[in-house]
């Protein structure tokens, strides 16, 4: 389902392989599954939890003979697969990327051993325990749900009505041609009628323009039909993944979200595009296959027998060319990743005079490259030799019955030139329906993936009653909290850490890197859930309140934040359609923005790149003080918000914010501690862990850890 979901997959093939079937999600859930994939560690656990018994251990080829299949292997230092099958120095492998391959012995080894001189490689045994026998799972059915995407379509039942009526118009048009075309040879041409001709040729020319005009039309109602459906599924969508929580994010990579937004595109064009072509093309099978029955039997039987024979052949052929595909789709991707790679570290080649080693694997990657595409071309050779074997001979085979049928005056010859074009009128549905079996496996494939988004859980339950109004005292206290990032096998960064920020003031947190004091905020902004304990504001645990309600009431510049793309005045006022001025003001002042904004050539108006491109990491920090102060938050959580300014725009800022901090509940991160020295109130902490809090001047009289911290950086001696 993504691009990190290997090991949960190959877990779920296990599961079904023993005869029990576990939805991806909760298989996925419980490997803790992250944007950068799953470890070892992740599967074992989620194993254990439903019921297996697992081993991981490192094996050498022999000893991988002797134990119990299937098992999951460590595959390329990057992936997972599962081995089910040794037989005769060869090795069955399901890979959740390619499918089913086999590999000899050598092709086994250069995948799963993790380095040469180790001559092993990883494995997880897995056997399954009295309780797997008594899960009681539901597979979730996230496939073909169409019903979503029909909704978008019935408000447009009038047109779909047109376009059927086109199509059958355009069918009877289509229809009328080859009775045309006979009426020519056998009675203009035998009774030598030339204004009978004229008169046949004019009909012909007519409905060629009203055949054209129909398919006007019907292109017409078509792209006004996809482009607001389109616009109304890719809406919705936005508007599902705007509701997720943040961990849904840290768990999908920007590739597997980008591509579910091109998902929708695909499903629509499937019901807009393939689906009613196709509809046409089995309108159109079915009419003229009708009519070429009439004409003659044993023509139908011979070309019915050679589209069943042309089908299958093709059919054939689909599995190999997906498995060829993918190889190549993977040697593509590792090709361009390298070429990406090379460019952005030229220096660092040049520095080191690497330029023929990278060339030499550049070489290595095309020589691969060139491989499968000779591969490719021969499959793709073979099958469209017999794919033009099979037409050309049942167009052979039919122009010989015909004339024979012309010759023994069973057909006249306007019959047969009739019966070519009603043959080539039913062999171009045929084409056209092979290309809607791959459509619509797009298209359900594309329909799980957007189904996955809609059954994920929103931030909010809609069901839930939230409070919608803050209490006067605007306490934040943190009560025995702990909480561990997703992930398998990560520690604890909080074990029942109790902090409080009194209301009003400003409380500074230190500390060595790692220490969490990031996390604390984050935490504050409800981006993570943690596992035990309570945060309290006035009183009130933070769950109660809605997240829009708490947000709107904080202010934040944490160091990812993001520039966007547009003015200047947008990125400061991002939640307003139209910006109090006033307030627009202040907060420029604040941050010390009025010479910068002076200095663009539009002022406010003037456009900043993507992701802030043109602006130097002191510029963009300015913007999200700005940002945060234009909310006039009640709540203000800095993370590191002026490391990257220099010490004059630093004084001056830190000044500013000092007012603006008057009444306001402010908590600050730093390692600057330039910035913290002034607060209310200082906070160390060391792994997690309060280790001191005061003020500046009594941890640094108690000459502990927050003396050696700020020792360098203020020269307070020894």
């Amino acid at each position: 389902m993504d691009v990190m979901d290997c090991g949960a997959t190959c877990l779920r093939m296990i599961f079904k392989y023993y005869g029990q079937s576990v939805s991806i999600h909760k298989i996925r859930k419980l490997c803790q599954t992250k944007n950068t994939g799953v470890n070892l560690l992740g599967i074992s656990e989620a194993a254990e939890k439903l019921g297996f018994r697992t081993y991981g251990v490192r094996l050498t080829l022999e000893q991988l003979q002797e134990i119990e299949l299937p098992c999951i292997l460590h595959w390329n230092q990057n992936h997972f697969v599962v081995l089910y099958k040794v037989k005769r120095d060869k090795y069955y492998i399901s890979d959740p990327a390619l499918g089913l391959v086999t590999y000899d012995s050598k092709e086994f080894v250069q995948n799963w051993y993790s380095a040469k001189e180790l001559h092993s490689g990883l494995s997880l045994v897995l056997s399954p325990g009295p309780e797997f026998y008594q899960l009681d799972e539901e597979e979730p059915d996230l496939s073909l749900k169409w019903g979503k995407m029909f909704r978008y379509f019935y408000k447009y039942k009038r047109l779909f009505t047109q376009l059927i009526l086109g199509m059958v118009l355009g069918t009877i048009l289509q229809l009328v041609t080859p009775f045309l075309t006979q009426s020519v040879v056998d009675i203009g041409i035998n009774t030598k009628n030339i204004s009978f001709i004229n008169l046949i040729l004019i009909a012909q020319l007519m409905l060629f323009v009203g055949s054209t005009a129909v398919s006007f039309i019907r292109s017409w109602i078509l792209l006004h039909i996809s482009t607001r459906v389109n616009i109304s599924i890719l809406t919705d969508l936005l508007i599902k993944i705007m509701k997720l929580p943040m961990n849904f994010f840290d768990i999908k990579t920007h590739g597997d979200l980008m591509q579910r937004m091109a998902d929708q595109q695909r499903i629509e064009s499937f019901l807009t595009g393939s689906t009613l072509n196709t509809l046409f093309s089995i309108v159109n099978m079915l009419i003229f296959g009708a009519l070429l029955i009439v004409y003659n039997k044993i023509i139908f039987l011979v070309f019915f027998a050679a589209t069943i024979l042309y089908t299958l052949w093709i059919l054939f052929f689909m599995k190999y060319r997906r498995e060829l595909d993918n190889k190549r789709f993977k040697i593509s991707s590792e090709n361009q990743t390298y070429m990406v790679e090379m460019i952005q570290s030229i220096k660092d080649i040049k520095l080191n005079n690497a330029q023929k080693q990278k060339r030499w694997g550049w070489e290595a990657l095309q020589a691969r490259l060139f491989k499968f595409k000779v591969k490719s071309l021969a499959l793709s050779q073979y099958q469209s030799i017999g794919s033009m074997a099979i037409n050309q001979t049942k167009g052979i085979i039919i122009t010989f019955i015909s004339a024979k049928a012309v010759i023994d005056g069973d057909m006249t010859l306007g019959g047969m030139m009739a019966v070519q074009y009603i043959v080539g009128m039913v062999s171009s549905p045929v084409e056209s329906l092979l290309g809607f079996m791959q459509s619509f496996q797009d298209a359900k494939i594309s329909m799980e993936r957007l189904n996955e988004i809609y059954e994920t859980e929103d931030e909010e339950d809609v069901k839930k009653d939230y409070l919608d109004n803050l209490p006067e005292k605007k306490d934040i206290e943190i009560r025995n909290l702990t909480f561990r990032y997703y992930g398998a096998g990560n520690e604890p960064i909080f074990n029942r850490l109790n902090l409080n920020f009194p209301a009003g003031k400003t409380t500074a947190i230190v500390g060595t890197s790692g220490s969490g004091k990031t996390t604390i905020l984050k935490l504050l902004l409800r981006f993570y859930e943690y596992e035990e304990g309570e945060i309290l504001i006035g009183g009130k645990r933070l769950e109660q309140f809605d997240f829009s309600l708490w947000r709107d009431k904080c202010g934040a510049v944490l160091q990812d934040n993001y520039v966007y793309a547009d003015t200047i005045e947008r990125n400061i006022t991002v939640n307003e359609e139209f910006p109090d001025q006033q307030r627009l003001d202040t907060a420029i002042e604040i941050a010390n923005l009025n010479e910068f904004i002076a200095e663009q050539p539009f002022g406010l108006a003037t456009k900043i790149g993507t992701a802030g491109k043109g602006v130097s990491q002191g510029q963009r920090q300015r913007l999200m003080i700005a940002r945060a102060v234009y909310k006039e938050p009640q709540f203000i959580f800095l993370d590191e918000a002026t490391n990257s300014l220099d010490a004059n725009n630093e004084k001056v800022i830190i000044e500013n914010l000092d007012r603006f901090f008057q009444k306001r509940t402010v908590i600050v991160v730093a390692h600057r501690l330039s910035t913290v020295k002034n607060a209310d109130n200082i906070i160390v902490l060391e792994k997690g862990n309060v280790v001191e809090q005061g003020t500046h001047t009594e941890l640094t009289a108690s000459k502990g850890k927050y003396f050696e911290l700020v020792r360098n950086q203020l020269e307070l001696g020894n």
